[in-house]
């Protein structure tokens, strides 16, 4: 059930104290030896709040002091492209980094005038810049993405443009905690006084060459030649002076309904648990851009570092995510001159709805487990025309079938249902609700269980011997995976499909809890009982 506060505007009192956050970036010193207070770099890099002592100041020491030893074993000498989000803890983080990159003499690259750049930007750039380089180039995002205004995140991408694999991230999460045991005694530093004299520093303005390249990805003479009303909430994000930049070089009837710039994020309406987070995903914390759905012919949102996108139409208002991904596949493959053989990547917790428009189209699928990277390789080598996630990620290949970005790009996911809704004069709800009729209506639903650290541990390493039941919601079982159909990776947890349902359960990496994803092609009744007898099987299996 919802929170009271749900969909309501934040009251003051519930308000972080910006004042303190800060403080306790410095002050509070992590005890590495306490789990939840480690390193951690989980799907989207390492997350924590100062107060919790999970994302400090001595975190990014030992995290980036561990980062420059990466790139120096690996080869990696080219510039590193630093970006921020908005959160209250990314600009001391980024000052933090920048210690000691610049310490290491390692070239970086931060934002012009104290700017803000979203992740698809520093993904795009990175690209970019190796291009025509005979030395790699990669990249730090420092944000949390969409989570509450209390936490800091880290993310490393890398030479690619994408997000590090584990086999990555593993290295410089254990090097990090080891510099962390040793009272980071092995850190270089220099001043904050020495930050702006340093010959290894460079400023850059990341936004105008993203701007000036989106024609070659999105049709925006169609969306300006049709003149529709946009609608924008950058919700406090990093990509607010992007789409001001959009708007001037393109002319497009673009209107910003919120240019507020704020670390408490006070504008914006509660999620469903009463917390501040912004998740254009969500109806709650969408509430101000709905009531706004039939003033604009599309609108749409992002997340602070822009790597998730929102659409609301007024046939539906906020659509699902999962919803969007159908309808964008779809559409791109209609309007798109990509190479036969290309294929099309998918989450395994995707809407099956997916699997329907893909095999319409008599496409490959390439389903995966949780995690944008496991999409990188392909759009970087052209192999994968589109990755999507049902959190609300995507990207997608530039019209002549060449890599865009290889991280999540909310920013051209929005720009695309303006395309489609100039081009084919109905918006991306419209044509879900034409893939209802086609396909059936799909009910789908992702809920939490309780799960100690040992219960999440069997769950993360079950096999398919593990499970023993025939049936699920009166249904037989077809198939039990362990591992992603598309890449045979482990998919730390398992799913199980009917004729006309399944059901995926993963531990979270943060929480003591396990995730149920499930999906039915019936009814909502069907649903309930996917995830009930979800729930009691899984229950079993890591009593």
């Amino acid at each position: 059930m919802a929170h009271e506060l749900a969909g309501k505007k934040a009251p003051k009192e519930i308000l972080e104290n910006i004042d303190a956050l800060l403080e306790a970036y410095y002050t509070n010193k992590p005890d590495v030896k306490e789990q939840t207070q480690k390193v951690s770099f989980g799907t989207s890099g390492h997350r924590g709040s100062s107060i919790k002592s999970s994302f400090n100041e001595n975190h990014i020491l030992a995290i980036t002091q561990a980062l420059c030893e990466y790139r120096k074993e690996a080869g990696i000498t080219g510039v590193m492209h630093i970006g921020i989000d908005t959160h209250v803890l990314s600009t001391p983080a980024q000052i933090t980094a920048l210690q000691v990159f610049l310490a290491n003499e390692v070239s970086c690259k931060i934002a012009v005038n104290k700017e803000y750049t979203p992740t698809p930007v520093l993904s795009f750039t990175i690209l970019e810049s190796n291009k025509n380089s005979k030395i790699l180039n990669d990249g730090v995002v420092i944000t949390p993405s969409h989570n509450p205004p209390s936490d800091g995140g880290f993310k490393y991408n890398m030479p690619n443009g994408g997000p590090a694999d584990t086999d990555v991230t593993s290295l410089i999460e254990n090097r990090a905690n080891e510099i962390l045991l040793n009272e980071l005694k092995e850190v270089k530093t220099i001043s904050k006084d020495e930050i702006f004299t340093s010959k290894f520093l460079e400023l850059y303005d990341f936004i105008t060459p993203y701007v000036k390249a989106l024609d070659t990805i999105i049709d925006m003479d169609s969306i300006k030649e049709a003149n529709i009303k946009i609608g924008v909430d950058p919700l406090g994000g990093s990509g607010l002076e992007v789409y001001k930049k959009i708007k001037d070089i393109y002319k497009i009837e673009l209107d910003i309904v919120n240019e507020k710039i704020d670390p408490t994020f006070s504008f914006m309406s509660c999620d469903h648990d009463g917390k501040i987070r912004m998740d254009c995903s969500s109806p709650y914390a969408m509430s101000s851009l709905i009531a706004l759905a039939e003033k604009y012919d599309i609108a749409f949102a992002n997340d602070p570092d822009f790597d998730r996108h929102g659409i609301v139409t007024k046939s539906v208002g906020l659509m699902n995510p999962n919803h969007y991904l159908s309808v964008v596949i779809w559409y791109l493959f209609s309007s798109r001159n990509w190479k036969e053989d290309i294929a099309i990547g998918k989450t395994l917790v995707s809407s099956s709805m997916i699997d329907k428009v893909v095999n319409s189209l008599e496409k490959k699928l390439y389903e995966v487990p949780v995690g944008f990277k496991w999409f990188v390789e392909g759009l970087y080598e052209g192999t994968l025309a589109f990755g999507g996630e049902e959190s609300a990620g995507a990207s997608f290949l530039r019209k002549d079938g060449s890599v865009w970005s290889t991280d999540k790009d909310g920013i051209i996911l929005n720009l695309l249902a303006a395309e489609m809704t100039s081009k084919l004069k109905k918006d991306p709800g419209k044509i879900y609700k034409e893939f209802e009729e086609k396909f059936g209506k799909s009910y789908y639903r992702r809920v939490d269980a309780p799960a100690s650290f040992e219960q999440k541990v069997k769950l993360k390493n079950l096999s398919v011997e593990d499970i023993t039941s025939k049936t699920l919601a009166n249904e037989k079982i077809e198939n039990i995976y362990t591992k992603a159909s598309g890449n045979n990776a482990s998919i730390g947890g398992l799913k199980v499909t009917t004729k006309n349902g399944w059901f995926a359960a993963r531990p979270s990496g943060t929480e003591d809890i396990y995730k149920i994803y499930a999906e039915s092609f019936i009814d909502e009744k069907h649903l309930e009982l996917l995830i009930k007898e979800a729930q009691d099987l899984v229950s079993k299996s890591i009593e």
